[in-house]
């Protein structure tokens, strides 16, 4: 009886049925491209709850609780409310309360403007948890599908209730939101949703991740496959699933190397935030491809660019140059040929990039960071502020794609410690309004409780963050010649032997001579055959 079906791949084992499920997945997914979301089993426009009037957001939120009894516990365990993560492999403390970044420094002191990203209302002081009530839980920011909801940036993560000037200085008032209209239209989480804060982490558009920015929000298909609306169409929580708002995915601890394959529910780990998990561990009909994927991350080859959208990321930030003001007194901005901000008077000097060609590195999914109390290497600058960890004899590494942020920030001259940077506020201590960095600093170190000798210089840093969105097209993948070539792009990375990039003057003499050999022999043999072939003819 011939063998069909699911029994027949079976016996040709495991790695046969990915293949055919994964060109299934693929298949169906070109299939509904476009295609519209199934519809929700509610609308919230009839719940009477939502009818309001609602005085302040959080009142919203008690509303959502009288049917969602349990999403404000969840929420509140979660990196999203807490900022902090226990890493279990390097026994560091980090997320946005505790680290130091290239870009602003760091949170804490800076509140309410760093936490108006807070997914809550009211955290006013960093050096106290967030609020322990439910109701501070803020859902409309994840669940708004009017898009007329915003959280204004200066107010510790709720919306503005009444009109307010924004950007100060600009004359444009942002106006309330309407709660109710925007209650009663909640839905599932869309890419605008996350990007709201996601797209503009450290102050702008496209700032920090270079992979992330606004363009995601409508992508076209050569921008991004699985976003754009002419191809699938994906949300950010198609790819970062979650369970009980737990949501997967974390550049502390990335999946660098997924070696489930494709995920089947009640057999693997309800995350898809990895390639594999929908596209199996032998995703391409050649093998040759195939052979390369214990090595190289998918999107080492899938995204050959980022930045790519139109909106340019920050790539160095000099933060020493602030405070420079004009012959009036007054702050500086200047631009460079593009466009884009080159100096600010109160954030220094920058470089921005567009389609930028990522930097390579092994990685296991590790990333350790230069922490607040750890001594610094300053004789060898750049500081790394964060370092990924990876090798070529690691069966748990691959080659990843990178964005590495460069640029000058303060440290402790007599510590040898970073240096925690009040930026932000009204008040005379403030960079942002004196533009004094022994008072930035000493107020810095006065709110995060971190010491300071009080004697401070610059010190050059990098930082990693891993690319993964922005896919193209597989046409528009690297080509063999991108590494196999003598400007290779992997040029300088441990471990690896490229043929077409690597060699060796002995071997390349001793191939030399094989093939002047072989000529040599075909060329003799031809001969032979001719003065043969005339002695036999005479």
């Amino acid at each position: 009886m011939k063998k069909t079906g699911w029994k027949y791949l079976v016996r040709f084992g495991r790695p046969a049925a990915r293949i055919v499920l994964a060109g299934a997945l693929i298949c169906s997914g070109f299939a509904v491209s476009g295609a519209e979301r199934p519809p929700a089993t509610a609308d919230h426009s009839k719940f009477e709850a939502l009818e309001g009037p609602f005085e302040n957001a959080r009142d919203v939120t008690e509303a959502c609780l009288g049917c969602h009894t349990e999403a404000g516990k969840q929420i509140r365990e979660t990196t999203h409310w807490t900022w902090t993560y226990e890493h279990p492999e390097t026994g560091q403390t980090l997320g946005k309360s505790e680290v130091i970044n290239s870009f602003c420094g760091m949170a804490i002191t800076n509140e309410p403007r760093c936490t108006s990203c807070h997914v809550g209302y009211g955290w006013e002081d960093m050096r106290q948890p967030p609020p322990a009530a439910d109701n501070a839980v803020d859902c409309l920011v994840c669940h708004d599908t009017t898009g007329d909801y915003w959280k204004f940036p200066t107010l510790a993560g709720y919306p503005t209730d009444k009109p307010r000037e924004w950007p100060k200085g600009s004359g444009d008032m942002v106006q309330p939101p309407d709660l109710e209209n925007i209650a009663q239209h909640v839905g599932a989480s869309g890419r605008a949703n996350c990007g709201s804060c996601h797209f503009y982490g450290g102050g702008d558009d496209g700032v920090k991740h270079g992979d992330l920015d606004s363009s995601l929000v409508d992508p076209p298909r050569t921008l991004d496959v699985h976003m754009s609306p002419d191809g699938l169409d994906f949300a950010c929580a198609d790819c970062h699933t979650s369970w009980g708002h737990q949501v997967a995915g974390s550049r502390y601890q990335a999946n660098a190397a997924d070696t489930l394959g494709i995920d089947v529910p009640g057999h693997t780990d309800f995350s898809r935030a990895s390639c594999q998990s929908c596209h199996g561990d032998s995703p391409h009909p050649q093998q040759k491809l195939n052979d390369h994927v214990d090595t190289l991350a998918c999107q080492t080859c899938h995204v050959p660019e980022f930045a790519r959208g139109g909106v340019a990321t920050k790539m160095w930030w000099d933060w020493s140059t602030a405070g420079r003001l004009d012959e009036n007194g007054e702050p500086i901005t200047e631009y460079d040929e593009h466009g884009h901000p080159s100096y600010l008077s109160e954030k220094g000097d920058f470089r921005h990039g567009e389609n930028v060609v990522p930097t390579y590195a092994w990685f296991d999914g590790t990333v350790k960071y230069t922490l607040v109390d750890e001594r610094l290497d300053v004789d060898h600058p750049p500081v790394a502020i964060n370092r990924v960890e990876g090798s070529p004899d690691d069966p748990g590494s691959r080659i990843w794609p990178f964005k590495v942020m460069e640029g000058k920030q303060p440290y402790d001259t007599e510590r040898e410690t970073l240096l925690a940077t009040h930026v932000f506020g009204a008040d005379d201590t403030s960079l942002w309004s004196n533009f004094s960095w022994p008072k930035a600093l000493k107020a810095g170190s006065e709110l995060s409780g971190m010491p300071f000798s009080g004697n401070y210089d610059f010190i050059e840093t990098t930082m990693h963050w891993p690319i993964t969105h922005m896919v193209p097209p597989a046409e528009q993948a690297l080509d063999c010649a991108s590494c196999h070539a003598s400007n290779s792009r992997l040029a300088g990375l441990p471990g690896i032997y490229m043929p077409g990039h690597n060699g060796n003057l002995w071997l390349d003499r001793i191939g030399w001579l094989l093939v002047a050999l072989t000529l040599a022999g075909v060329v003799l043999h031809g001969l032979a055959r001719i003065v043969l072939k005339g002695r036999k003819s005479s």
